[in-house]
């Protein structure tokens, strides 16, 4: 019988942390239900590398690669993978169980749904939760607010073509997936609970780009998506709406940028939907 969920570890001598990741994975009781899947994407450190030859000795699927980056190591799990979903574990990150359980489940029950996310608890050099709050399409177009750590349906990420190898700076290959998904209609479901454990570090990957090379993602996001209602794409349309019509560009920028501002403004008969298209 085929597994339900796939996870896929990609892992970059990171050795140390995996066997952490596999507990957090092991809690989870119904084993016949998920395939764990870890790529090494071209590791040189010893450590890591021995690490890795034990656990594939121990029967674990490992899939040696030279070094792609995370989004070749992430497609290419997917790609040897047998389960209906799929759910992205870093290295050195743990899941809970009933992430496993209850996004199966949100899945199961709703063919139209795509992608299922959670809040995360910090742990390591940070403590805290990160909430990440319910799906807004404007916020995910100037921010990625939801973790690469998502449970998705493989047939979706089939859909997009997966993850783009060709990013001009590798750890937001996840914001660029779920800007792909929703911009081909796909539906998001937010959790409300922890359901994974992120580890801080200052020198983790994303923490350490410089702005230089932040503004180079933005650059690429907005070229590949310009034919979707990108930050650049509403300023153009705001201004040259402003000259004609003042209370449509106001409407209009109110709805893009502050939505639960204009959601109690349209609750209260002030701003209406038919004022902006």
């Amino acid at each position: 019988m085929d597994p339900v969920i796939s996870i896929i570890i990609p892992c970059y001598n990171q050795g140390n942390y995996l066997e952490e990741a596999l507990q957090s994975i092991a809690q989870f009781k119904d084993h016949d239900s998920v395939e764990i899947i870890i790529v090494n994407d071209g590791s040189t450190d010893n450590s890591t590398i021995n690490i890795l030859k034990q656990l594939s000795g121990k029967g674990f699927t490992v899939i040696n690669q030279i070094n792609k980056g995370l989004g070749a190591a992430r497609n290419t799990g997917i790609k040897a993978s047998q389960g209906k979903y799929v759910l992205p574990l870093d290295s050195d990150n743990k899941i809970r169980p009933e992430y496993i359980s209850e996004s199966s489940a949100l899945l199961d029950g709703d063919t139209q749904l795509d992608v299922v996310y959670a809040n995360a608890e910090y742990f390591g050099e940070k403590t805290g939760l990160w909430e990440s709050g319910g799906f807004n399409l404007q916020r995910l177009m100037l921010e990625n607010y939801i973790d690469a750590c998502a449970v998705f349906r493989k047939s979706t990420w089939e859909k997009v073509g997966g993850y783009d190898e060709n990013m001009p700076v590798m750890g937001y290959e996840d914001w660029d997936l779920w800007l792909r998904i929703a911009f081909q209609s796909g539906k998001f479901h937010y959790i409300n609970k922890v359901m994974f454990d992120y580890r801080y570090s200052s020198k983790s990957m994303i923490r350490s780009v410089e702005k230089e090379k932040l503004a180079a993602i933005y650059e690429y996001l907005d070229k590949k998506n310009s034919g979707y209602l990108n930050l650049k794409y509403l300023n153009r349309l705001i201004t040259t709406n402003t000259s004609k019509n003042k209370g449509l560009a106001f409407n209009l920028a109110l709805k893009s940028y502050f939505p639960r501002i204009y959601s109690l403004l349209k609750k209260a008969g002030i701003s209406k939907d038919k004022d902006i298209i």
